[in-house]
């Protein structure tokens, strides 16, 4: 069968339990996608034998009857998970060729556990096709910051995919991949689905284990799933949530569930409640009417729609790029060239052996992001910046609960514009800009999600961001299922795909 990229990851497993397909041959099939569109940049790291390898383990459990759900479908992990299989680089100089002797909690749950340091093989059974291209240690919102090539968008090869999770969009969107991780600290899972017309899900903080994740900002850092349907991404979610104290100081005390269980729940009177500041100056007419478009979809299955308000959550831009740069500059001082890593190899002294290393080893966004973070911790300056930040940040956490009091889950635009121009973003400022909509559910650490609505200016995707209240993944992917199931939007593909 020659078409199996067309299948979603629900549509695959199927096709292994009714064995009209093997995990090799799914294998083989989504690596030589993979290399025929290297153009697009999706992909830092692929490694055949190793996925065949893997393809032929999940064959043997097939064959001796320990399958779950997912064992033999394939998967890609964004570069930003360690890996023992493959490089892990963080699409940084610093991490080039770096290789972990563990898997992340994440990559192992959705895998085949870390059998060689005494755990059991008690993963989920998903191959692995590679490691996929992000901006350098997530730090970005449109992957044009990795330090190895730009990812494109598979809609229009000029324009970004968005970021950091840049690669994971652009691969499934292309149908090198049918399903990726993500990170999403700001809004890297949301707004590069929205970008590539795909389905992810940012769950709530600490319901995914950040063991064997780099780390940029770790009390924003979450990762999560990205798929072409809310369907998928429930399976995946499912697999990679899960109580992991023991490796995880930030991981919730809140047993593993099935996502699954309530995607097909009826969505009548369901409250959506749409922030009014989500659609004032700066959100672009194309992306304006598809949200509106979609929102009278949701009026139609039932739901109903009331208007918000979210005060604080403007202030969310600086509030941010205050906290995570700050997270980021204690994060990445490990990066010294004594232990792993890159070292420069002109040095006199210890300091410019430090000073060397991290100019060559970091790009400028990094350096960027380090030097602020450095400056609102400093002396004289951490009350003024840092402390306030940290007040505010809990002030768009309580709006967000008096919103809940009135509605069961918030919607609005995951991004203000549909993917821009490669090279077009200039502008540090504009960058920022670009996570207006996302950054909120961030610091309040909500689960949100993204799913395509429509297309905007130049034929370019829309999504739709939907949040929840804690906990809540199950209602945001069920509502979202309900959509997909009445629309099309998340079917369609590229030209050429």
């Amino acid at each position: 069968m020659s078409d199996f990229h067309t299948h979603t990851v629900t549509g695959l497993s199927r096709l292994l339990a009714d064995k009209q397909a093997s995990a090799t041959e799914l294998a083989q099939h989504f690596l030589a996608r993979s290399q025929a569109r290297a153009d697009l940049g999706a992909y830092l790291s692929i490694d055949a034998e190793a996925t065949l390898a893997q393809a032929k383990l999940a064959d043997e459990r097939r064959a001796n009857g320990q399958a779950t759900p997912l064992t033999g479908v394939p998967i890609a992990h964004k570069d930003i998970f360690v890996t023992r299989d493959w490089p892990t680089t963080a699409g940084s100089k610093m991490l080039e060729n770096y290789r972990s002797p563990f898997d992340a909690t994440v990559v192992a749950r959705l895998g085949f556990g870390n059998r060689d340091q005494g755990g059991q093989d008690d993963g989920a059974g998903m191959v692995t096709l590679g490691k996929l291209n992000c901006d350098e240690f997530a730090m970005g919102s449109g992957n044009e910051n990795s330090a190895y090539a730009k990812a494109h968008n598979p809609w229009d090869v000029a324009r970004v995919p968005g970021g950091s999770s840049g690669g994971s969009s652009a691969a499934i969107a292309a149908r090198l991949a049918p399903a990726a991780t993500g990170t999403d600290t700001g809004g890297s899972i949301r707004q590069p689905a929205a970008f590539c017309g795909i389905t992810g899900i940012k769950p709530t903080y600490g319901r995914a284990s950040r063991y064997g994740m780099v780390a940029y900002a770790s009390s924003l850092d979450q990762a999560g799933p990205m798929a072409q349907t809310a369907e998928d991404c429930a399976l995946l979610l499912s697999a990679m949530c899960g109580v992991d104290a023991d490796r995880d100081s930030t991981s919730l005390d809140v047993p593993a569930e099935d996502f699954s269980l309530k995607l097909n729940d009826s969505i009548e009177g369901l409250r959506i409640g749409v922030p009014k500041e989500f659609f004032g100056e700066g959100l672009d007419d194309d992306v304006r009417a598809a949200i509106e478009v979609a929102l009278k979809q949701y009026e139609q299955l039932g739901a109903k729609i009331c208007e918000i308000s979210l005060p604080t959550a403007p202030v969310s831009i600086p509030v941010y790029y205050i906290i995570a740069p700050a997270e980021a500059s204690s994060n990445l001082s490990r990066f010294d060239g004594v232990k792993f890593g890159h070292r420069a190899r002109d040095f006199t002294d210890l300091a410019s052996m430090y000073e060397n290393t991290r100019d060559e080893g970091f790009g400028d966004e990094v350096k960027r992001r380090i030097l602020t973070g450095t400056y609102v911790l400093s002396h004289g300056y951490y009350d003024a910046y840092y402390l306030k930040a940290q007040q505010i940040r809990r002030l768009i956490a309580n709006e967000f609960q008096q919103a809940f009091a009135h509605c069961d889950l918030i919607a609005g635009p995951a991004a203000p514009s549909v993917a821009w121009r490669i090279g077009a973003d200039k502008d540090p400022l504009d960058d920022y800009l670009a996570d207006i909509f996302t950054l909120p559910a961030s610091l309040a650490g909500l689960p949100g999600m993204s799913h395509p609505v429509g297309f905007g200016n130049g034929g370019m995707p829309v999504g739709l961001q939907l949040i929840g209240n804690y906990l809540q993944e199950s209602r945001l992917l069920n509502a979202a299922h309900r959509f997909q199931q009445a629309t099309d939007w998340h079917s369609r593909t590229p030209e050429g795909v």
